[in-house]
């Protein structure tokens, strides 16, 4: 696992990788901080490195990178730790579409292909 809050090319996270994940790369996104935690096999291990680097539970927002794939294809917003009632997020996808871009907004700059 690893916060990412610089930037870093694609192919390097993806040679570096440890999770044993066969397609894709498990990453938590801090809208606030703008900063990504990646690297593991359960978004919820990312997310609480994340908490206890300062992050705050309502900016984390779990997502899927694919370096397989291009375009609207490589990032799937999907984790299980974006199941939030009670900041309308009723579904394990971001519904909200201003998080959707925030999140893609940040791997965009931080992770360059």
């Amino acid at each position: 696992m690893k916060i990412i809050n610089k930037t870093v090319s694609l192919k390097k996270l993806w040679d570096e990788c440890e999770s044993g994940l066969i397609d894709m790369i498990k990453i938590v996104v801090d809208i606030k901080q703008e900063i990504i935690a990646a690297d593991a096999e359960m978004h919820a291990d990312l997310e609480e490195i994340l908490l206890e680097n300062g992050s705050q539970q309502q900016d984390l927002w779990g997502a899927n990178i694919y370096p397989e794939n291009n375009g609207e294809e490589m990032l799937e917003y999907t984790s299980f730790i974006n199941i939030r009632p009670g900041q309308n997020n009723r579904s394990m996808e971001i519904e909200n579409p201003e998080i959707r871009t925030k999140v893609r907004s940040i791997v965009q700059k931080l992770i360059v292909k």
